[in-house]
């Protein structure tokens, strides 16, 4: 298994094992449907997002209290990803 492979199953588990199921439901389906094709610099702010404590999460990412900058882009891509979930149903 390759280094990408372990970071990227090492990932996937903490996406999906977070400590809320609002945090678990909201990252675990972004990364199973994206994570393969996430750039390494992407990957290393999303390792850096999952460090976080999942209520500043939650705020951040439902935009109930900004989000520091270094998190911005990474939460950007996320919402994305969520939007075109809803559009679709």
């Amino acid at each position: 298994m390759s280094d990408r492979e372990t970071r990227l199953k090492r990932l996937r588990i903490r996406s999906w094992r977070r400590g809320t199921k609002e945090m678990d439901l909201i990252l675990g389906p972004f990364f199973d449907d994206r994570g393969d094709r996430l750039e390494t610099t992407t990957l290393d702010l999303y390792e850096a997002l999952l460090s976080e404590n999942d209520q500043d999460l939650y705020q951040w990412f439902s935009e109930q209290a900004p989000a520091p900058e270094r998190h911005r882009s990474v939460l950007s891509v996320i919402r994305s990803y969520h939007a075109g979930k809803t559009a679709k149903a």
